[in-house]
């Protein structure tokens, strides 16, 4: 049902590392890292170096925009807020989970503190960009309510088929979601979620087969997605109501979507910087954040 999910590495924690050795610069001893048969690598040398390092520069904005965004807006997003997330994950890759973390390049804590990081981008936003009635205007033209559906994900297209006829002989969908299903996240609630035509986590074959249903219909053919196939009962399909009656969920809808714009995400956090005064001191590591700096301001 979901797409492959990809995420930004946060390398804070080397960011930090560089940081304190940058620290030490200021002490009279400069103390030994390693030793070799014809001498020794100190901290002094050991930072000189890795500020040579093509990634250094991106591993220190990573550390200075989420530093620079907890400090502006770090009590607007709770630690339960990224905990739950985090468990959502967790529960999605089920047994899979650590593997998940290591083919992105994350610890546990890292992957934590980059969850963070993209929830106070998202506060930032609303802060520092408003929605028009235009823009509100024109993403009604497309816009669809929320739907809640089961659906079943079968790794083949024999079994899906064979849910479907389970389903026609008067099977419940709940008790085969628990059989069948191979999403781990979902096969013991019935295989029940919501989402918007918007989301983007979502195939876009299994969104246009949804909201084609009407409540209580179900596909009567298995649904292509990218991790196999798709059996969808729609559980409730609201009308589409009016513009006026829509204007909150139609404001998040539009956020959602700027929200996935590199370049207004990029305006953003450039705003963010620059109204936190970061500034950085290390003449090697200026350049850090020009790809920022360069950057009009949000509205």
């Amino acid at each position: 049902m979901k797409k492959k999910t990809r995420l930004k590495v946060l390398l804070a924690s080397t960011a930090t590392a560089l940081l304190l050795l940058s620290g030490c610069q200021s002490n009279q001893t400069d103390q030994t890292v390693a030793t070799y048969s014809g001498g020794k690598v100190t901290e002094s040398s050991f930072y000189k170096e890795l500020k040579q390092s093509p990634t250094t520069k991106t591993m220190l904005a990573n550390m200075l925009i989420y530093r620079a965004l907890n400090h502006a807006y770090g009590k607007s997003v709770s630690t339960k807020t990224v905990n739950d997330a985090y468990d959502s994950y967790k529960q999605q890759y089920g047994e899979n989970f650590d593997a998940f973390l290591s083919q992105n390049g994350f610890s546990r804590s890292s992957f934590k503190e980059s969850l963070r990081t993209n929830f106070l981008s998202e506060v930032a936003l609303k802060k520092l960009k408003k929605v028009s009635e235009s823009q509100l205007k024109a993403a009604w033209k497309t816009y669809q309510p929320k739907v809640t559906v089961q659906h079943i994900l079968t790794s083949d297209e024999d079994t899906a088929m064979q849910v479907i006829s389970d389903l026609a002989a008067g099977k419940d969908f709940a008790t085969l979601a628990k059989t069948d299903s191979i999403d781990t996240a979902t096969k013991d609630n019935g295989g029940k979620i919501s989402f918007e035509l918007n989301n983007k986590t979502l195939d876009a074959t299994f969104k246009d087969a949804a909201y084609k249903l009407k409540n209580g219909d179900y596909t009567q053919t298995p649904v292509k997605v990218t991790d196999g196939y798709e059996v969808i009962k729609m559980i409730n399909h609201p009308a589409k109501g009016t513009f006026t009656s829509s204007k909150k969920a139609l404001t998040a809808s539009v956020y959602a979507k700027w929200s996935r714009d590199s370049s207004i995400m990029q305006r953003v956090i450039s705003q963010v910087l620059k109204n936190q005064h970061v500034t950085i001191k290390d003449k090697d590591l200026a350049g850090a954040l020009d790809s920022y700096k360069k950057l009009a301001t949000t509205n």
